[in-house]
């Protein structure tokens, strides 16, 4: 076995595992202290702000609920308006005591039966975000707030279970790039983002004892931080190797160290684009992540009205895989651990459409040719099956049961979920009946 040694050279000689290849779908869990004042504007995506609007506009509306504390901090924004007038500028700490207070009653059994019926293969939990409240009594407690800054409930041990009990492997989130409890408020720019990152040896020494007292109690097969990390991938190397020393199976995101990576001189396992779908290279394995709606942390006035619909979420989620890539799907908790009744179906949506497609996503890699479309302009994504088999999905409905898909590989062709074979002549498939309304629907072909 690998021997692994804090240096580029020897982590990157770790190979992404096969069961991170094969997954495809995996849920984040953001339960947050941003959940009590459940504010952000609703509206476009940080990214899709940045390009069309600029990245002040972007910092100052966003519309990540988990941002609260930041959002209030700049003078004039919309979070630091809602803030004045429902909260009466009160300080943050009154949510982390209302926050702690409530996740006391939260019920771990329920996120089980959400994460077993969603067909995801792992969970993601934030355990630490900006705002530095640790969902876990850690022996490391904050230095500015102590205790009153950490669950004495263990969440992140009742989130883990939950998430193996229901047959996923489990992961950890850790902002290891910001912490307000030691300096940053009132980021509003990408530089002033990067410069919020503390760099000193206090705070390294902090966050690296974060990192392995979540490894070594959690036993975590992902290290998901986020923002960079002091020294970056320098000041990450010996984590990482211990990690793999520990877990050869395990992986890492490329958020260590975000710009290293892009140049080829720091390591990760995979990169994490948010709220683009876009792959990142043939050879480079990527998890798309992003939240049902515009905000990762719950905001209350989001719902029907701006959650991607259902068949917009399972057509890009074909996309993605179709391209080689995982979806890190998240749900924002409430404050006592409820997930909201429309995040939910979306869940069980997802869970219901891979227990009738699933042999076209799961052990899937892209197909050579990987899209083609019908006569009628449907959009068909092409993978190659664990099976050897090559699956043709369908993204949208024919208007009669008579497919014609220009190019389609020779093979015999079955529907999933029906049992009989198709009657096929040349590129010509005739289905059962018309498909019903379905967002997507899968051929085999093999």
């Amino acid at each position: 076995m690998t021997h692994y040694e804090p240096t580029f050279a020897s982590l990157s000689q770790h190979e992404v595992p096969l069961w991170f290849q094969d997954a495809k779908f995996g849920i984040f869990s953001h339960w947050t202290v941003g959940s009590v004042p459940a504010f952000a504007p609703v509206g476009k995506d940080p990214f899709t702000l940045a390009r069309e609007e600029g990245e002040e506009k972007a910092f100052t509306h966003t519309p990540y609920a988990e941002w609260y504390w930041n959002s209030i901090s700049i003078p004039g924004s919309p979070a630091a308006e809602h803030h004045a007038k429902v909260w009466g500028n009160c300080e943050y700490e009154t949510f982390v005591n209302i926050f702690l207070e409530a996740a006391k009653g939260w019920d771990a059994s329920r996120w089980e039966q959400i994460l077993a019926a969603s067909g995801a293969k792992y969970c993601v939990m934030v355990t630490k975000h900006h705002d530095g409240v640790l969902m876990w009594p850690s022996e490391t407690p904050n230095p500015v707030h102590g205790e009153k800054w950490s669950s004495q409930r263990d969440l992140v041990q009742e989130c883990a279970d939950a998430a193996r009990n229901a047959g996923l492997r489990f992961g950890v989130y850790y902002s290891g790039g910001i912490d307000w409890t030691f300096q940053g408020l009132g980021i509003k720019s990408w530089g002033t983002l990067f410069g919020a990152i503390p760099q000193d040896d206090t705070y390294h020494a902090y966050a690296d004892a974060h990192w392995h007292e979540l490894i070594r109690k959690y036993q975590p097969d992902v290290l998901w931080n986020d923002i960079g990390y002091p020294r970056f991938g320098e000041g990450a190397a010996q984590l990482m190797a211990d990690f793999y020393n520990g877990n050869p199976e395990g992986v890492v995101n490329d958020r260590f160290d975000f710009i290293g990576v892009m140049q080829g001189t720091s390591h990760a396992d995979f990169a994490t684009p948010e709220y683009s779908t876009e792959s990142v290279g043939p050879k480079k394995m990527f998890e798309v992540t992003r939240g049902i709606g515009t905000s990762f942390g719950y905001i209350q006035e989001e719902g029907e009205h701006s959650y991607m619909p259902i068949a917009e979420l399972i057509t890009m989620f074909v996309n993605i895989v179709a391209d080689g890539g995982n979806l890190l799907l998240n749900y924002g908790a409430m404050p006592g651990g409820e997930i909201p009744w429309a995040q939910q179906m979306r869940l069980l949506a997802m869970g219901q459409w891979l227990s009738i497609n699933g042999d076209a996503i799961y052990g899937s890699r892209p197909h050579e040719v990987s899209k083609l479309s019908t006569r009628e302009g449907q959009v068909v994504r092409l993978t190659k099956g664990a099976d050897g088999a090559i699956y043709a999905m369908v993204c949208g409905r024919s208007s009669t049961a008579n497919l014609v898909i220009d190019g389609l590989p020779a093979g015999a062709v079955h529907l999933l979920g029906y049992k009989n074979q198709l009657k096929r002549d040349g590129d010509t498939v005739v289905l059962p009946v018309r498909p019903d309304d379905t967002p997507v629907y899968t051929l085999r072909i093999g």
